[in-house]
Parts: structure tokens; sequence; C-alpha cells
């Protein structure tokens, strides 16, 4: 299991469009990938548990992933992150 936490820098949060393309990055890979914020636990694959989360910005979430191609996942996800929220 690979995790990372990540502070939302965009001055929007995660809304709609950033929040569709982070799930399609997360659904291109085998492993499970979930998010938590403030307690609450959404998988990454699903639009509406990722915008739920309701993310602003300088709010810190954790990313977590578990599974045959982690190691990758996480690291690209992470760059994901970084170069759109």
């Amino acid at each position: 299991m690979k995790e990372f936490k990540y502070v939302v820098t965009d001055p929007a949060g995660i809304h709609a469009r950033p929040a569709g393309e982070f799930v399609k990055a997360a659904s291109k890979f085998d492993s499970e990938v979930n998010i938590t914020k403030d307690g609450k636990t959404v998988s990454a694959k699903k639009i509406f548990g990722v915008m739920g989360l309701a993310a602003k910005q300088g709010q810190e979430i954790t990313i977590t992933v578990s599974g045959s191609d982690e190691d990758t996942a996480a690291s690209e996800l992470e760059a994901f992150l970084k170069n759109n929220l």
C-alpha cells in the first residue's frame, strides 16, 4: 500500500473539471485508489465521491493506493495533483 498527502492549491478547490480528470487518471490503474478528507474516505474512481468531499484550497487530502500497480499509480497520481490542483 502506498499513501501520500496533498494540500489542494487550486483556488477553486477540487471542482468538476479537475475531479473528472482525476477520476479518469485513477481509473486507468488496476489498484484500488481512495481519497480521504476529514475522516471521510471515497473511491477516487467515482466522480460523485470525489466531488462530495468538497475539498477546498488549503485543505489536505490523503491518497491511498493498493494493488498490483500501486507504485506507478501513486507516483502518476501525485504528479497529476501537483500539476492540476
